[in-house]
């Protein structure tokens, strides 16, 4: 099995956005067809401000990560969007090899800090982040427990 892959291709491209359906399927999430994800990956890569990373080959897992200049700093900051490995491919060691290879790619680009959401009872996911130093508390580490929220945002016309 071959590591972590920064995509750029349209293959590649393709075969992440059908990771990420896979993903959104498991958890019965609204997703879009593979071919528009992949188009609109494609112009987030482009744009600079976006990695796609898969792992393995074929594909088995699928990360996006969003780079952001801080807000009180002015280091770079990824925020880890989306991290997925094919089920039949878990509590294989899989998740925590790839998401080492995550985190690199964001040091190569410069990246400071690194921030992701997860729920509560996706305990597998959360043990991977943990195993890896990362905690839900403000302050990096040193404050409350981090809440996230969401507001749906609709259009007024």
């Amino acid at each position: 099995m071959s590591g972590t892959r920064d995509v750029r291709d349209s293959d590649g491209l393709f075969e992440a956005a059908n990771l990420l359906v896979d993903f959104n399927r498991e958890y019965d999430d609204p997703v879009p067809e593979p071919e528009w994800l992949a188009a609109h990956l494609n112009r987030l890569v482009t744009s600079g401000d976006t990695s796609v990373l898969t792992f393995g080959a074929p594909a088995i897992g699928v990360a996006v990560l969003r780079f952001r200049i801080g807000t009180l700093s002015a280091d770079l900051e990824a925020y880890l969007a989306e991290f997925y490995i094919q089920p039949d491919h878990r509590e294989k060691g899989h998740g925590t090899t790839f998401l080492d290879g995550v985190i690199e790619h964001a040091r190569a680009r410069g990246a400071t800090y690194m921030d992701l959401n997860t729920s509560e009872d996706d305990e597998a996911a959360r043990h991977v982040y943990e195993k890896r130093g990362f905690d839900c508390h403000e302050g990096r580490g040193e404050g409350p427990k981090a809440l996230y929220y969401e507001l749906e945002l609709e259009s007024d016309g």
